[in-house]
């Protein structure tokens, strides 16, 4: 996927979730968004290089956005608005071995829609030589050691997410979570217990009882691209 024109900087803080202070080459100061709900655990410190894009719409009241953080191994993709384009490029591709052979890809679907509590997935797949497949992803940049994990903040709606994906897969769906891991360093994916128990419990139950998939999948970072470049091994044990 192709990445808009990127400008340097070096951040100096984050705060209030979605705000952080980038300091220009030229020393001047901005405040730009940072579209990113999870805690950013290990993703910056002050004074790690990043790169910023720029909007041209008046209606936005922060017009740069924050794109990556390099901590001193490659860029770490911190815009989560990113990481689905990508994906779907790579289904569309064949890049993503499990998924391949659908016709037809539908972007955030929702499932269940004539439910009380109705639940939306990233991607929905039919017309594919397996069942259709409802499809959810995630993006992965907690990096603790030999492995990338997730989650990096306790999780309600992803523990849903995945007790969801298992009730597809009761109805004669594929449920498939794709881990979507967004720097460079760990040789695989685990979840993140010591942050989120009862995420990594889920996980391992709709897997083992209800035969959710997981895929996780390793995102590379050119100078004004992503890409998946291959599958990780997933470690639930």
């Amino acid at each position: 996927m192709q990445l808009p024109p990127l400008s340097n900087g070096r951040i100096l803080k984050r705060y209030k979730r979605f705000l952080a202070d980038i300091e220009l080459p030229g020393g001047e100061v901005i405040t730009v968004h940072c579209p990113n709900t999870g805690s950013m655990l290990g993703c910056w410190q002050p004074g790690a290089p990043v790169q910023i894009s720029h909007s041209d719409n008046p209606r936005r009241k922060l017009a740069w956005t924050l794109e990556r953080v390099d901590m001193g191994s490659g860029w770490i993709g911190v815009h989560t608005g990113r990481t689905n384009p990508v994906i779907e490029e790579a289904i569309e591709r064949g890049g993503i071995a499990k998924l391949t052979g659908y016709r037809t890809i539908r972007r955030e679907t929702t499932f269940n829609p004539d439910a009380a509590e109705k639940s939306r997935f990233d991607f929905y797949l039919s017309q594919g030589d397996q069942s259709d497949a409802w499809v959810e992803v995630k993006n992965v940049t907690l990096w603790q050691g030999d492995g990338l994990s997730f989650p990096d903040a306790v999780t309600e709606r992803g523990r849903k997410h995945l007790d969801t994906l298992a009730e597809a897969c009761q109805q004669g769906y594929r449920g498939v979570m794709v881990y979507a891991l967004n720097r460079s360093e760990g040789d695989y994916f685990y979840p993140a217990d010591e942050i989120d128990k009862q995420y990594g419990e889920t996980l391992r139950r709709v897997v083992c009882e209800a035969g959710v998939e997981v895929v996780a999948v390793r995102i590379e970072h050119g100078s004004n691209f992503m890409r998946v470049a291959g599958e990780v091994s997933v470690v639930l044990g």
